[in-house]
């Protein structure tokens, strides 16, 4: 089980690339602007554990958000499946910036943040995958949504 942080773009892809391959539904993604929290749950395929295909329930949570904007999302269906591909950090006005989640088909979430603070916490044992995520042009990706 993984527990990570990330105050910056180095440990931010390190995050990215744990986090690369998981599903999620749309409804498990939320925004609490009054705590400035962003938080969404998934099930991530476990990449540190690729020789026993895997997945873990896992949350992400980005403190200090200030706003929350979407592409090719549709937060009022709450069963949509994404799939997320990887998350970046942009510097606008040190510390501050926005961090973007990128999905397959286009989807995006782009947080505006006062600085990067981000936690990833494996929630609970693995199970095994159905598949293994591929990559690559034209190489026929294959899917494993649970």
């Amino acid at each position: 089980m993984l527990r990570l942080s990330a105050l910056d773009t180095e440990d931010l892809a390190i995050v990215s690339a744990q986090m690369q391959d998981a599903v999620l539904l749309a409804g498990d993604m939320s925004y609490d602007p009054k705590r400035k929290k962003f938080v969404l749950l998934a099930n991530r395929f476990a990449w540190d554990d690729a020789d026993t295909p895997q997945r873990r329930r896992t949350g992400l949570r980005f403190d200090r958000v200030l706003g929350v904007r979407t592409l090719h999302v549709n937060r009022l269906e709450k069963d949509e499946v994404l799939s997320l591909l990887s998350v970046t950090f942009a510097e606008r006005d040190a510390p501050s910036g926005e961090v973007l989640l990128s999905f397959s088909e286009g989807a995006t979430i782009r947080l505006s943040v006062e600085c990067l603070e981000c936690q990833m916490t494996d929630l609970g044992p693995a199970w095994a995958a159905i598949a293994v995520p591929r990559h690559g042009i034209g190489d026929g990706e294959e899917e494993d949504p649970a």
